[in-house]
């Protein structure tokens, strides 16, 4: 029963990160954002890992590489750009876009590693592009085709096509590191990646003017929305399978869109809640079942290609 209260609370914290990192956007540059995000989670990855893995182990050469690119996309691209967008459009609106990373995750993975796609699946990936179309859009579909699209949402389907990269690449350097170690060592490069960025952007000339709630928001990025929300996923994969704990991710954008109603009074428009409801349903179809024998061998790179479909 714990187990479940905290993939749900996940979900939740999840949700929540486009709230705070919409209150940041606001008066912090993308690069410190992610920088002070980062660095916040990188302390308590670190001790995550010496606590339940008894060491961070170190990479081999072969490793490095992939290990680099996970920060640069995952960490740096994936957060400046996720920055760069909650400052010009809606939570709510971003947590519907970036809901679709597994229908991605599962087209790029079907080119790149030949994996099965099943009618399931399909009607699944088709009913999300659609569902992500109409929140894009605002309910005119047709302004797609006319270029009737902000930066806003151009820099979330950056961020989108990041974790995409992300979660391609993770599951190569899976085979020779654990979901954990590899996320910190992820968080570390692309806190230290964002570190001079964000000195050029002048985040500590800005450090003194930051108000309380930026600070608990950049706080809560790091520490609820990165490490325990990590921590408490891999928990739940770990107990209950990788399919069971999956499921809790389509709750990760209603949540978010709640909270946004609620804490920053945006509107849920029916072309909002339209989008929700069939990119959810996509997102189920999508990973609703694996076959039996290979349920295990998903643990792991279901660790990684789900997290933060969201965050």
């Amino acid at each position: 029963m714990i187990v479940y209260i905290k993939l749900l609370l996940t979900a939740l914290f999840w949700g929540g990160t486009f709230i705070a990192g919409r209150v940041v956007a606001g008066d912090v540059g993308p690069f410190s954002a992610a920088f002070f995000r980062f660095l916040i989670a990188s302390i308590f990855l670190v001790i995550f890992t010496y606590r339940m893995e008894g060491k961070l182990p170190l990479l081999e050469k072969r490793q490095m590489i992939p290990v680099f690119l996970l920060g640069m996309t995952g960490v740096f691209s994936y957060n400046v750009f996720f920055f760069k967008g909650l400052k010009l459009i809606h939570a709510g609106r971003a947590s519907i876009i970036i809901a679709g990373n597994p229908i991605f995750i599962t087209l790029f993975s079907a080119y790149f590693f030949k994996e099965k796609l099943n009618l399931i699946k399909g009607v699944g990936i088709v009913i999300s592009v659609i569902g992500a179309m109409i929140v894009i859009s605002k309910g005119s579909v047709g302004e797609i085709v006319n270029g009737g699209i902000g930066w806003g949402e151009i820099f979330i389907f950056i961020c989108v096509l990041s974790w995409v990269a992300y979660s391609l690449i993770g599951k190569a350097v899976m085979n020779g590191l654990s979901p954990l170690a590899s996320v910190t060592y992820s968080s570390v490069i692309g806190t230290v990646m964002l570190f001079f960025p964000g000195l050029f952007e002048g985040m500590f000339n800005n450090f003194s003017s930051y108000s309380p709630m930026v600070w608990l928001s950049i706080f809560y990025l790091g520490f609820f929305g990165t490490v325990i929300g990590f921590v408490w996923y891999y928990e739940g994969i770990k107990k209950i399978g990788a399919m069971r704990a999956g499921l809790f991710i389509n709750f990760v954008p209603i949540c978010a869109v709640v909270l946004a109603f609620f804490m920053l009074d945006e509107p849920i428009t029916l072309s909002l809640l339209i989008g929700t409801v069939l990119v959810c349903s996509g997102v189920y179809l999508t990973n609703k079942r694996f076959p039996p024998d290979t349920v295990e061998s998903t643990v792991k790179t279901d660790v990684i290609v789900n997290r933060e479909t969201m965050v």
